[in-house]
């Protein structure tokens, strides 16, 4: 069975918070969410999204410097990753990204190369400024029904 691909328009930012929000209520333990686009894109303001519809109510800063900022408490824990400045992909490895429990979001993933793992969520976002977002996602076998089967309409 290959993964499901679609697409919809994210209107406003109340548009993209609507769907982080659907993502944050099937998100569990050991997902990996792949989020992809250009600089301004939006990753990380819809990773910050999900984290808010999850109950985080502190700073989400963008782990760019980091690389991975953790939120742990939280019903589901998240490691929000940034992995733009890796260089290569064997340098992640001394991230621990596979080694945790935690849903990950990843920006930048295609920065893992071979090592994003084949069940990852991927989600690609397009446009910039004030113009509406495109949100295209590919779901693979392992996300079963849970995404996009309780996105907004």
């Amino acid at each position: 069975m290959s993964p499901s691909i679609s697409e919809r328009t994210l209107a406003s930012e109340a548009d993209t918070r609507a769907v982080a929000a659907a993502l944050a209520a099937v998100l569990r333990p050991g997902d990996v969410v792949a989020l992809s686009g250009d600089l301004g894109a939006g990753k990380s303001t819809f990773a910050r999204a999900v984290l808010r519809a999850l109950g985080w109510t502190g700073d989400v800063p963008s782990p760019t410097f980091t690389l991975v900022q953790p939120y742990e408490d939280l019903p589901v824990p998240v490691w929000h990753c940034d992995l733009y400045r890796l260089e290569h992909p064997a340098e992640a490895d001394a991230l621990g990204l596979f080694e945790t429990d935690a849903a990950l979001l990843i920006e930048w993933p295609e920065r893992l190369g071979h090592r994003l793992p084949a069940d990852a969520l991927h989600l690609a976002l397009s446009g910039s400024g004030d113009a509406p977002r495109r949100l295209t996602w590919r779901a693979p076998p392992a996300w079963g029904n849970r995404w996009p089967a309780n996105l907004p309409k």
